[in-house]
């Protein structure tokens, strides 16, 4: 018995879709968009929830429509952006590695970035734009070297996991020696960008974000049916007419860039990837993990991380990589004991 519904074209195409996961990724969405409203409203200057959305739909006064727009509206929308894309990656990583471990900041591709960024920092002096693209290309480089690595007539989910933490340990260490040879107003600059922080965002991260998502989000998706075969087993998959190498290269490719680019625009922010796909996959009870409600639910974790930092201590205050890095922690606890007593590590 199953509980997906087949939608059937005109044209003879048909897709399956699993009700409860499609009910529980439209109330993500939803409660992703009702707590951004609730966070354009939260500052020094408060504007109601209702406020928020009438000047949104463009019935606010002129001082209402300058807070909103220009200084609220672009900072909600990078958190909603680096949450979806960071649980989107997580997702892709996990079904990649079949290990809940499988996190771009457990397997250094977050590590890969700041490595990036803070080499453009410390040592070439680049502006914001040089270091957003160090991180692009700091992460790009991490995944490609990673997925060689990793690689023994095909790349499976425990060696990528392992060769990926052995990546983010050594990053890790070439990211503190770039610290403290650093001076002192490069390595404030640093600290500021390595702690993960949604403060000053303005639409100049917004649009290349958009962009990398609107193309990334897409290709990942398109892979999701040749993910979900390939969880039986290389040789099923392959029996079933799936090109598994080929699939998990493109996934490690897509997931790997967009890891990049919302790092590039927020810093590294902590364990959204690690906990977004495992509770959307305890939300919908599906068989693996939903790409697309793991973003939505990375997008709503973060917008209510960053509303948490700032109703506690205060808009800028504390990053909102440093919230979600608390509950984040706690979270891998939980989860490295219960794979422990499954035996699983």
């Amino acid at each position: 018995m199953t509980r997906g519904t087949v939608l059937r074209t005109r044209g003879g195409l048909s897709l399956r879709v699993d009700r409860r996961a499609f009910l529980v990724s439209c109330l993500l969405l939803l409660v992703a968009l009702a707590v951004s409203v609730v966070l354009i409203g939260t500052g020094d200057y408060a504007i109601a929830p209702l406020d928020v959305v009438r000047t949104l739909a463009g019935h606010g006064d002129a001082g209402q429509e300058f807070i909103i727009h220009d200084l609220r509206l672009p900072r909600v929308l990078v958190a909603l952006l680096v949450g979806a894309a960071l649980g989107m990656a997580g997702a892709a990583f996990q079904t990649v590695s079949r290990n809940p471990l499988g996190s771009p900041d457990v397997i250094g591709f977050g590590q890969g970035s700041a490595a990036g960024a803070l080499i453009v920092i410390v040592v070439l002096k680049g502006s914001a734009y040089e270091v957003a693209a160090g991180a692009v290309a700091g992460g790009l480089l991490t995944g490609v070297a990673v997925y060689l690595l990793a690689w023994k007539r095909g790349v499976h989910g425990y060696r990528l996991v392992l060769v990926g933490i052995g990546a983010s340990a050594v990053l890790a260490a070439v990211n503190s020696y770039l610290l403290v040879k650093a001076d002192f107003v490069d390595a404030a600059r640093a600290v500021v960008w390595i702690a993960g922080s949604l403060d000053g965002r303005d639409w100049n991260q917004v649009w290349p974000l958009l962009g990398a998502c609107a193309v990334l989000m897409p290709l990942l998706l398109s892979q999701s049916r040749a993910l979900r075969i390939s969880e039986m087993g290389d040789d099923a998959a392959a029996a079933l007419g799936v090109r598994v190498e080929r699939t998990r290269l493109i996934v490690v490719l897509g997931a790997v860039l967009l890891t990049a680019s919302a790092t590039a625009a927020s810093g590294p922010i902590a364990f959204v990837a690690l906990t977004a796909p495992q509770l959307a996959r305890r939300l919908t009870r599906a068989p693996g993990v939903s790409m697309l409600s793991s973003a939505f639910l990375g997008a709503a974790l973060l917008v209510a991380a960053d509303l948490a930092a700032q109703r506690t201590f205060g808009s800028g205050q504390v990053p909102v990589g440093v919230a979600t890095g608390v509950l984040g922690g706690g979270y891998l606890l939980w989860l490295l004991i219960a794979e422990r007593r499954a035996g699983r590590v």
